[in-house]
């Protein structure tokens, strides 16, 4: 942490700890007797889409949103409030679902087309069912509230634990989230620890494999426990809470985001790596000036290292100059400007209107309110966008449910470390699980660090969508080339895959927008039938969208031990080794240079070759689709301009490339037209395909018509080749510039 949020936590920690030694003893006398629970229901009564229920003083109201979705409200002294507003649920827009109900004797059902919700009578107990009966939840006592030991208010919440039933969810949980959290315990809420253990940018939110998911609609505290029974309480005298009902945790994601709002799209610089430091009175580098971070800007270019975005003023007191200046330097240099808000929003406008098009938020005005950091980032993304025809692009820790919609979820300050590594390999893939689609922490932290941390952890976090380096506060800067040999060459290695695979990523992106699913998946997500995948086999590693599997080093070590590939055949990306699983690889040798990457078999992959930038395309730059056939498979590729809003109002393009694997070396790709219209689109393009067929085909053919072989690369435009030194055999074809509005077929023939 910087130095004034460490204090602000110490203090506190003190504070906290001093007040619970001198109120325990009371606390925990007064504890059982604090406790009330819901009885037996006095009265029914309907209201509209509304149901109301009454026992005693307590009144619930029920109030179906959709066909599969409903919200559940207690008020113990019979007032209900609004502990959000119109912060955090977005309108739906569509009308409530047909309802029904009936008086079943010992409960009340209040039913939609799909879901039935039973209120049990004596005493008040809710259960939810399927249309055709089958049981998704139940309470095993009435909602409880009253205060905790420590005095404060609580509201829980006790629900049956199945066999098997698994739980996912509560935001960014560091250490943890990707793999299930059922037998433990989950805290919801700013802590400012933003190491292993803390949970930054919480989630009131999870999700259970049984087939719902539960968000609480409050700014309190929250404490889940998936125990049997499990416990879900929140820091207040009050229960509201929306229930989904789904039949895959994908679907559950979706109507969450349906709610509370849909992932933003990033720009495509958004998702090039940033770098950030402060250029105006930095007392750890010395005097400097704004203009300075261009020196560094042209550190990349020389270096030939891709970076997408710059925050010029990173860092407590830290000012600018000249930003219209810096701004335009860096726009020449294909880069963006950011800035760092340490202390309000009242210069965004005029900021935005000198270049800035990212804006990091901060805990020193953030501050503690979950209300006042999820305001502070929508704020400042729609004051970009006020401001520009750029979309709102930010950075938060500390954040809450809405904040998808405004911003990548950043996990704070840390200590570059091997430990820091591996504690961040499950809490972004897991923060997917609550519709958080960009989650990252700074390369190699921005304490600490060295040579071989800063390699392994760019390594894999060039598979997340968002990673930034942080220069400024450890013994030396942290941009990608400061270690020298062999290092630099390593780090560019995997900035310019990350790179190449803007299409890919920015795909996926579209998709999140669409669906409220991540890029960053837990294996958990894509198999969710596979033990292993929600258990500690699979925490170390993650999926980069459905094709990649990464496994990360995180020790001094030149060996990988316990990957686990689950059902299917992979293929490791570098040497074209294939495993078939469910497998777990043990002595995989990863040296430094080395991430252990694997590619599922099926997986059609996007990629822009040979780019530093994404502003390097051309109107006639290729797309290269690299393909690993097995049965039948497909990609659609999303394309739009990359930066502006035109793409909300329809402007954008999709392409499908559909893969018929035969066996060997006989394959049929088909790639449909580019279709849709945007700004910049290319109207006709070459393509390029790398196969991974293992042997060579005896032909080529494309639209019907035979295909060159090449002797070279080079001997022409349009022809095929095979590598059999290429990841255990490629084949290679080229196409020459064709209308992107025509389909296009190859077809290897084995």
């Amino acid at each position: 942490m910087r130095p004034r949020t460490r204090l602000r936590t110490v203090m506190a920690t003190v504070l906290l700890a001093l007040t619970a030694t001198l109120v325990a003893p009371v606390a925990g006398a007064r504890a059982e007797a604090a406790q009330e629970t819901v009885g037996d229901v006095t009265g029914f009564a309907t209201a509209g889409p509304a149901f109301h229920l009454q026992a005693g003083t307590a009144k619930v109201r029920v109030s179906f949103v959709t066909a599969r979705s409903f919200r559940l409200e207690l008020a113990p002294d019979g007032r209900f409030t609004e502990a959000t507003g119109k912060d955090i649920v977005l309108p739906q827009g569509s009308p409530p679902p047909a309802t029904r109900w009936r008086d079943a004797g010992d409960r009340y059902e209040m039913s939609t087309s799909a879901i039935t919700l039973r209120a049990y009578k004596k005493p008040l107990r809710f259960a939810l069912h399927r249309a055709d009966g089958s049981r998704i939840w139940a309470e095993t006592k009435g909602l409880t509230w009253g205060t905790d030991a420590a005095g404060k208010e609580r509201t829980v919440q006790t629900l049956t634990r199945g066999a098997n039933e698994q739980f996912y969810g509560a935001g960014m949980q560091n250490g943890r989230g990707n793999t299930s959290h059922r037998g433990r315990t989950v805290e919801v809420g700013v802590d400012y620890n933003w190491d292993d253990g803390g949970h930054p940018n919480s989630v009131p939110y999870y999700l259970s494999t049984a087939g719902y998911g539960v968000y609480r609609n409050t700014y309190a505290p929250g404490t889940y426990t998936f125990g049997d029974p499990v416990t879900a309480g929140a820091q207040e005298r009050r229960f509201d809470a929306y229930y989904f009902a789904g039949e895959t945790a994908k679907d559950v994601i979706g109507q969450y985001t349906s709610l509370t709002g849909r992932p933003f799209l990033p720009p495509l610089y958004g998702l090039e790596i940033g770098d950030s430091d402060c250029y105006l009175h930095n007392k750890n580098r010395g005097e400097r000036h704004t203009l300075d971070a261009l020196r560094i800007a042209d550190g990349y270019v020389a270096h030939d290292l891709p970076l997408g975005w710059m925050l010029v003023n990173d860092g407590y007191g830290c000012g600018y100059e000249n930003l219209a200046e810096a701004g335009k330097g860096l726009a020449d240099r294909r880069m963006k400007m950011g800035l760092w808000t340490e202390d309000g929003l009242g210069k965004l406008a005029d900021q935005v209107k000198a270049g800035q098009r990212v804006a990091k938020l901060d805990v020193a005005w953030v501050g503690d309110g979950y209300k006042f950091a999820l305001d502070g980032c929508k704020d400042a993304y729609k004051g970009i966008e006020d401001n520009s025809d750029a979309r709102g692009f930010t950075w938060a820790p500390e954040s809450w449910s809405g904040a998808q919609r405004c911003g990548v979820q950043w996990s704070g300050d840390q200590k570059g470390s091997w430990e820091y590594i591996r504690w961040q390999i499950p809490t972004y893939a897991g923060a997917t699980m609550s519709g958080l689609a960009y989650t990252t922490g700074d390369v190699d932290g921005i304490f600490g660090g060295s040579p071989k941390t800063y390699v392994r952890d760019l390594q894999w976090k060039a598979f997340l969508p968002a990673v930034m380096t942080m220069d400024g506060w450890a013994p030396s800067d942290k941009q990608p080339w400061r270690y020298g040999e062999p290092y630099t060459s390593i780090n560019r290695k995997y900035l310019k895959l990350k790179e190449s695979l803007l299409p890919y990523m920015y795909s996926y992106a579209a998709e999140a927008t669409r669906t409220g699913v991540g890029p960053v998946r837990p294996l958990a997500l894509e198999y969710p039938d596979d033990p292993a995948a929600a258990s500690e086999a699979a925490k170390y590693e993650f999926l980069s969208g459905e094709y990649f599997l990464v496994a990360p080093v995180y020790e001094d070590t030149d060996v990988r031990n316990g990957i686990y590939l689950p059902k299917g055949t992979w293929t490791d990306y570098w040497t074209g080794r294939t495993y078939q699983g469910p497998t777990t690889l043990n002595g995989y040798h990863a040296p430094l240079d080395t991430l252990p990457l694997f590619v599922k078999a099926g997986a059609a992959v996007p990629m822009w070759p040979g780019i530093r930038s994404y502003e390097d395309r051309t109107a006639d730059s290729p797309v290269a689709w690299d393909v690993y056939p097995q049965g039948s498979s497909s990609f659609t590729l999303y394309e739009d301009d990359g930066v502006t809003r035109a793409h909300r109002s329809g402007a954008h393009a999709e392409q499908k490339l559909t893969v018929a694997a035969r066996g060997g070396a006989d394959v049929r790709l088909s790639l449909s037209p580019l279709q849709g219209d945007y700004r910049g689109k290319q109207t006709a393009r070459p393509t390029q395909f790398t196969v991974h067929t293992g042997t060579a085909p005896a032909s080529a053919t494309v639209n019907g018509s035979e295909l060159p072989h090449l002797d070279s690369p080079d001997a022409a435009d349009e022809g095929w080749w095979y590598d059999a030194s290429d990841r255990g055999g490629v084949v290679h074809v080229r196409t020459a510039t064709r209308p992107t509005d025509q389909p296009l077929s190859v077809e290897l023939r084995g």
